[in-house]
């Protein structure tokens, strides 16, 4: 199957009157063995079905095709998704993707599959850098038949999705994507590989979701809550960065989970936090 290269980016964007927005983060792929790579290190299984966010012009889309993938494509921008219908057309294989327009930051992620109970699918996307966190940490809490995303992401927050405890990415969300998932950073992609070029690199990250959650808590929504308060300050010791959140109980909750009082965000790992929720459940 046909590539797009980019000389062919260039002549769709002239041809159709397009200008990438800045504003929506389109940096289209334009480089196809950098596509064919990516879907090669997804290591998908033969068939699954692919969940694409922002296929744009469709370079990452025909190579998920010519690998033997189905594909739900989710595009905002509705001009660039009436190009990308083009390009399948013009390819031969619009009848195995289906375009749709809408917002991965509201959309239903269950109606968009389909809703068959049990069905696996994965999401392999180039994510529009602005939005790259929000969408990821969404398909975790509410997607939960996506088993795996291998998404292209600005560096700085690939690193973070996949950081641990000492890391200097290690934040909230680093912790709650551990909740969901096993991260790993996969390796660099250039800016050379984009129209228009990125002022950044970008990074390659694979996420497999956990069959269940590696710890056990009253309450992920409080242990998350527990988290972001941790780190809100993260320069403070526990025994100040928490007490809004916990008030007078703080110096107990510390203790009975074995947090020494002048440890740091940073230094705790999943366990660690949810030691202290448990403990801060006990004690409310």
């Amino acid at each position: 199957m046909a590539m797009l290269t980019p000389a062919t980016v260039h002549a769709l964007l002239d041809e159709h009157g397009l200008h990438p927005k800045k504003s929506l983060g389109q940096n289209f792929l334009a480089d196809p063995n950098t596509a064919r790579r990516v879907v090669a290190r997804a290591e998908l299984p033969a068939g699954m079905p692919v969940l694409e966010i922002g296929p744009g012009l469709g370079s990452l889309t025909l190579a998920l095709l010519d690998a033997g993938h189905d594909v739900v494509a989710l595009e905002l921008d509705h001009r660039l998704a009436e190009v990308l219908r083009s390009v399948l057309h013009d390819a031969g294989v619009a009848d195995r993707v289906r375009v749709e327009e809408g917002d991965a930051a509201r959309v239903e992620f269950g109606a968009l599959l389909g809703g068959t109970p049990g069905a696996a699918w994965a999401c392999v996307s180039n994510l529009p850098y602005n939005v790259a966190v929000p969408v990821v940490v969404r398909l975790l809490e509410q997607a939960p038949a996506v088993e795996r995303l291998v998404v292209m992401v600005q560096r700085e927050v690939g690193e973070r999705l996949a950081a641990g405890p000492g890391d200097p990415q290690y934040g909230a969300v680093s912790a709650k994507v551990a909740y969901f998932a096993d991260a790993e950073v996969l390796g660099l992609v250039p800016p050379t590989v984009f129209v228009p070029r990125p002022k950044v690199e970008s990074v390659l990250v694979r996420l497999d979701r956990r069959a269940e959650p590696p710890v056990e808590v009253p309450s992920a929504d409080d242990l998350f809550a527990l988290v972001r308060a941790g780190f809100a300050q993260r320069r403070k010791m526990l025994r100040r960065s928490l007490a809004p959140m916990l008030g007078d109980r703080t110096p107990a909750v510390l203790a009975a989970a074995g947090i020494e009082p002048t440890a740091r965000a940073e230094a705790l790992g999943l366990e660690e936090w949810a030691a202290l929720a448990r403990c801060a459940a006990e004690a409310a």
